[in-house]
């Protein structure tokens, strides 16, 4: 499964599923309408799905069908927009462009966009009690999640993000360390709570979270070397923009050519957590984190 069009079609099959749900899954209730439109630019504005993406073949390689985690799978993905939105505004990263559109904040305003990710956040966590699995498994899949997306996981890692901002002293080690929190963790409990959800045993649940790790790093990598050599259009924001607001990244410490390795290890590492597994799931699996690395955006 070296070829990127299998993964690519594949991708594009979850990707119409996660877009029905997504699609329908603000309009109940009694959410105000200008609230849900914010939420909504940002949500739907299109993505690769990866975390949802990844979730629902973790379960699907433990024997449970997608439909079954689809509301968790999605929940992820109201957490990754939610932190999108955040990171753009003023305060953080101060970016007025998001896949080549108006961030939320400036489409907006910044006291809706800041809403905007709190409805995001904390309706995930109402996504995640509709998944259709039993009780004991859903609750140490919820804490998983939780755990990831708070202060020792994505909260926790934009705080070092910021602090080593305009900081050139800053090591590989502690870039390693932020990046795992910040990026790595909601991929790797993507994984994790897809095999949790589908009741998988240690083992299995164990391989996740490493091929979780292993991807999430090769992602991050790719994204400091695209700032560097993307095609702006493409990227849909600057060319540079790392570069510009004193962020240390892996080609800035390590070199173009070393994080090119380092991201190919990733996928090493990531093909020896699959070793024991076959199918359709596993080469997909395999291919996505190829994808990760071969990617222009």
């Amino acid at each position: 499964m070296s070829s990127a069009s299998p993964v690519t079609g594949r991708l594009q099959e979850y990707g119409r599923e996660i877009e029905g749900f997504l699609g329908s899954c603000l309009r109940t209730g009694t959410i105000p309408e200008s609230l849900v439109q914010a939420m909504e630019y940002s949500l739907l504005a299109g993505g690769k799905r990866l975390r949802p993406v990844l979730c629902l073949t973790w379960a699907e390689l433990a024997g449970v069908s997608r439909e079954r985690v689809m509301p968790f799978a999605c929940a992820i993905e109201c957490i990754h927009t939610y932190s999108l939105i955040h990171d753009d505004l003023p305060a953080m990263d101060d970016d007025d462009l998001r896949r080549g559109r108006p961030s939320c904040h400036k489409r907006f305003d910044e006291a809706t966009a800041i809403l905007a990710g709190d409805g995001l956040l904390t309706e995930a966590f109402t996504l995640m009690t509709r998944a259709r699995v039993a009780p004991d498994l859903l609750l140490p899949a919820i804490r998983e999640m939780a755990v990831a997306a708070g202060p020792r996981g994505m909260v926790g890692g934009q705080v070092l993000d910021m602090a080593y901002t305009a900081k050139p002293e800053t090591t590989l080690e502690e870039l390693r360390a932020m990046h795992g929190m910040k990026t790595g963790a909601l991929i790797r409990a993507s994984c994790t709570c897809g095999a949790i959800l589908a009741g998988a045993g240690e083992d299995f649940t164990a391989r996740a979270a490493a091929y979780g790790e292993a991807v999430g790093l090769a992602f991050q990598v790719v994204d400091d070397i695209l700032d560097i050599e993307g095609d702006e259009q493409t990227l849909g924001k600057p060319v540079g923009s790392d570069q510009g607001q004193g962020k240390t990244t892996y080609p800035g410490l390590i070199g173009i050519q070393a994080s090119r390795d380092l991201a190919r290890d990733c996928v090493r590492r990531a093909a020896e957590t699959l070793e024991p597994f076959s199918g359709s799931h596993a080469r997909f699996l395999l291919g996505l984190a190829e994808y990760v690395v071969k990617r222009g955006n």
